[in-house]
């Protein structure tokens, strides 16, 4: 009997042990950011538009949620030879199904 209380033990302590010490989730949906998605759109479309220059720096300004559609705003700064800029990047999807109904580029110096 004490031989069978001894095995449920360590069994248990195995078992909860591995419970109580297993890391946190981890999983890129976990710590992915929903406008990551929106994110790499705007790269692409800025990478199509200006084809000389390089992305240097990245900022999701936030999100616009109307009751239909929703606009998810970044801003890129670019590199083309000597001249450094900002574009702000507009795409404004429908809510329901995610369809981009249009993006807007505006170029900036600040």
């Amino acid at each position: 009997m004490r031989l069978f209380i001894s095995f449920v033990l360590i069994i248990s302590t195995i078992l909860f042990g591995k419970v109580m010490t297993s890391p946190p989730e981890t999983r890129a949906e976990a710590v992915t950011p929903a406008y990551a998605k929106w994110g790499r759109i705007a790269m692409q479309k800025v990478k199509e538009k200006y084809e000389k220059a390089n992305v240097i720096d990245y900022l999701h300004i936030g999100r616009e949620i109307g009751e239909k559609v929703s606009t998810e705003k970044f801003k890129l700064w670019l590199r083309e030879g000597e001249r450094e800029f900002g574009v702000f990047v507009n795409i404004i999807f429908n809510n329901d199904t995610e369809e981009i109904i249009d993006i807007q580029f505006e170029e900036t110096d600040r």
